[in-house]
């Protein structure tokens, strides 16, 4: 049975909040052509450094979260869904670029620091309607580790911040990445009746070519079929493996997207496309949307630097005709 509680968003991540240094100024043309090239979605990964005044996280800048609700009305006035990511959170992120001065997992004063970011957000937006805007509460919490964060600490966490949500604004969508960075599904969560959202990243061999991140600098060029994840080669039936719990939770009952996807610029483009459309097609095939990692930059559509594609003048920017064209068919 195929995902059908979620629309099947296409679309991408819009990265003007992704770090503690990002300006918050959103392109009004990137709406415009995401919205023309035939796309719903935009996954706005965002720093909450960026609204509070210093060290302070309880007093905000409004100036910056009226750069939010700009976004918010772009959505609108072009018809795409916004997705309001914490790519970082009070206490936690994927991104090593600041050291948080507490642990969202463990830190009572991060889980509090945490709802009030997220109450903020629902009071600021009530009477938005969830066709317009959803809350992805905390991107890719990590493998479960005792001293880090259990798979009990992660539950409780989320739970507090749904009611907290749901006691503000019930009708607001909510979705949550899954664990070991958004690849395992939340089986313990069903029950909150909120959607969850996976990752086209695997194998980490051919979607992290060349990545200093994650080490991927010294591993091998890779192929499509034969790219590696962990020393073993992939093909398509692993892909499906892979994506099959996240297919049993839609089963379930369970809304599904994949929220990130994508290779970075030093992946050979033919291995790249070639992949992709096997990811594509198992996703769709669930009626599994996804967004791109991202729109404009070293994994997206426009001035991605990729040595090997003849790229298209689009009003100034490098556009992978190639790359726009596979995307659109699906």
């Amino acid at each position: 049975m195929a995902q059908s509680v979620l629309p099947r968003w296409r679309g991408f991540n819009l990265l003007e909040m992704f770090t503690t240094q990002s300006s918050g100024d959103f392109q009004e043309d990137d709406f415009r052509w995401i919205s023309e090239w035939g796309f719903n979605f935009v996954r706005i990964p965002a720093c909450y450094t960026l609204w509070i005044e210093g060290e302070d996280v309880y007093r905000l800048k409004e100036a910056m979260l009226e750069k939010v609700d700009r976004v918010v009305r772009l959505g609108e006035k072009y018809g795409i869904h916004v997705c309001l990511n914490f790519h970082r959170a009070p206490g936690f992120s994927v991104n090593p670029e600041r050291k948080e001065p507490f642990n969202l997992w463990k830190d009572e004063e991060a889980v509090e620091a945490f709802l009030f970011h997220w109450t903020t957000f629902a009071r600021r937006y009530q009477g938005i309607p969830s066709e317009r805007l959803s809350f992805n509460l905390v991107n890719e919490p990590t493998r479960p580790d005792p001293a880090v964060m259990t798979r009990e600490d992660h539950a409780r966490v989320m739970r507090r911040a749904v009611a907290a949500i749901r006691e503000v604004d019930a009708e607001r969508l909510i979705i949550l990445d899954g664990l070991s960075w958004g690849t395992e599904p939340l089986t313990d969560l069903v029950d909150l009746g909120v959607a969850q959202s996976c990752r086209a990243y695997a194998p980490m061999g051919i979607s992290h070519y060349k990545a200093s991140w994650v080490g991927g600098e010294d591993w091998p060029e890779p192929t499509w079929p034969g790219a590696l994840q962990d020393g073993k080669p992939w093909d398509r039936t692993s892909l499906e493996a892979f994506y099959q719990p996240w297919i049993d939770l839609a089963e379930r009952g369970v809304g599904v997207h994949c929220g990130e996807g994508g290779a970075y610029c030093y992946t050979p483009h033919h291995a790249f496309l070639a992949w992709f459309r096997d990811v594509l097609e198992i996703l769709t095939a669930s009626n599994i949307g996804y967004a791109l990692w991202n729109f404009r930059g070293p994994f997206g559509v426009l001035d991605s630097e990729r040595s090997d594609v003849a790229y298209e003048d689009w009003h100034g920017h490098a556009l992978d005709r190639k790359l726009l064209t596979l995307l659109q068919s699906f």
